[in-house]
């Protein structure tokens, strides 16, 4: 009989970390798959006008310009991501049970902002958990990311068919659903041993005392970084708003409509599977070139109404503008990054890829839609276009290695625990 290989201990926590992330991942998304189509289906049952549902959507966008960094600086200073993020877990689950009796838009602003705050900040603190781990016992990122994408599959196709059997206003309660899966993941994460909590506390403080953030910001290739990623995922506003609105315009059916988005999520979930060759292949900057180019092609076919026959490809695109583009963020983070900038980079990130060029490719996107139809995706075009002349900057610019010095490591080297300028 063949001798299987035993499993150490460092093994074994390796591999109990990487499904307790798999499983945050997957709760996460579960609950982004019902909100994303179905939180509007909800606002409308409950009377609310087109343009009231589209600023309470569209709000958080902006306001996390400030509340993520901040939150994600907070988890820095207190070295304990998995804190925060079960703080955030609960007042997610919190806002959304308040959130099923409100009546009104104000009330129902108030408080769908500040859950979609609090559930949404949640993602860039997970991925900083996710690449600690990459760095400090070999995970694979993608194997453990591509469990978000198939739920937020399934979450899209099993919410359709309870909500056309139950009505809109069932969706709070899918979406609360989520949530409380998310609080039983979010206490599944594994907490920092007493004694690295307390070292992370005293090494915050040194890390405080240099305003490392600050200094992220000032590095022009941090700064290449964000506008190459935010984008080419800002980009994707364009078909997230009228994706769906203009094939239907076009003639396709529902179940059409259903396919094409499910091609998209399932070219991202192979390029996740199959991660760990892809990385060994490409640097983290070739992989975000590579999602730019894709996006300028993507978004400029798009633009001239093609038919199914073209669509179906240009889905599976999706692989690489998002997909190949998320990936090489990711890992960017992780070797560019000290880990104790981490969770202020990983916001940095959120507020610029998943906010504020979101926010604005889609203001402008529904400006134009009205006299250009499917033109828009010119405009989505241009704005890869930019990413992706950013992106091949970065390429050219980074050497591979860390962009800054590690803040404990320039304490450690300094007798008074001073930072050197500059």
């Amino acid at each position: 009989m063949p001798v299987l290989p035993r499993l150490g201990t460092q093994d074994i926590g390796s591999l109990l970390l990487s499904a307790r992330v798999s499983f945050f991942f997957a709760a996460l998304f579960l609950a982004y798959g019902v909100i994303l189509p179905y939180f509007p289906v909800w606002l409308n049952a409950k009377g609310l006008t087109p343009l009231e549902i589209s600023t309470i959507t569209a709000a958080p966008l902006f306001v996390r310009v400030l509340f993520t960094p901040f939150v994600g600086m907070l988890a820095d200073r207190l070295g304990n991501y998995r804190f925060v993020i079960v703080a955030l877990a609960w007042g997610a689950l919190t806002l959304v049970l308040i959130l099923s009796g409100m009546l009104g838009y104000w009330p129902i602003l108030a408080v769908g902002v500040a859950f979609l705050l609090a559930i949404g900040t949640m993602l860039p603190l997970i991925e900083t958990v996710a690449v600690a781990g990459v760095r400090t016992a070999a995970l694979d990122y993608g194997r453990m990311r591509l469990w978000g994408s198939i739920t937020f599959i399934v979450a899209n196709f099993a919410g359709g068919v309870l909500i056309e059997a139950l009505g809109g206003g069932f969706g709070i309660w899918l979406i609360a659903s989520g949530a409380a899966l998310i609080v039983g993941a979010a206490h599944l994460l594994p907490a920092p041993q007493p004694q690295a909590t307390k070292s992370a506390a005293a090494a915050a403080r040194t890390h405080w005392r240099m305003s490392f953030p600050m200094r992220l910001l000032r590095s022009r290739l941090f700064i290449l970084f964000l506008v190459a990623i935010g984008c080419i995922h800002g980009a994707h506003a364009t078909f997230y708003t009228f994706g769906a609105l203009h094939w239907q315009s076009q003639g396709l059916s529902a179940v059409w409509i259903g396919t094409l988005w499910a091609i998209g999520v399932i070219a991202e979930v192979i390029l996740f599977a199959f991660s760990g060759p892809v990385v060994r292949r490409f640097t983290p900057a070739q992989l975000i070139v590579a999602g730019g180019a894709a996006s300028v092609l993507r978004w400029s076919v798009m633009g001239f109404n093609p038919p199914l026959a073209l669509l179906l490809p240009l889905q599976v695109l999706h692989g690489l503008t998002y997909g190949a583009a998320h990936l090489g963020a990711i890992l960017f983070i992780t070797r560019a990054v000290p880990q104790k900038g981490m969770g202020s980079a990983q916001a940095f990130y959120a507020v610029v890829a998943g906010g504020l060029i979101l926010g604005l490719v889609g203001l402008a996107s529904g400006a134009l839609y009205a006299d250009y139809g499917g033109g828009v995706y010119f405009l989505a075009a241009a704005v890869s276009l930019i990413g992706c002349g950013a992106a091949l900057a970065v390429l050219k610019g980074w050497s591979g290695g860390p962009l800054l010095p590690d803040p404990l490591d320039l304490a450690t080297a300094s007798p008074t625990g001073r930072v050197p300028a500059g």
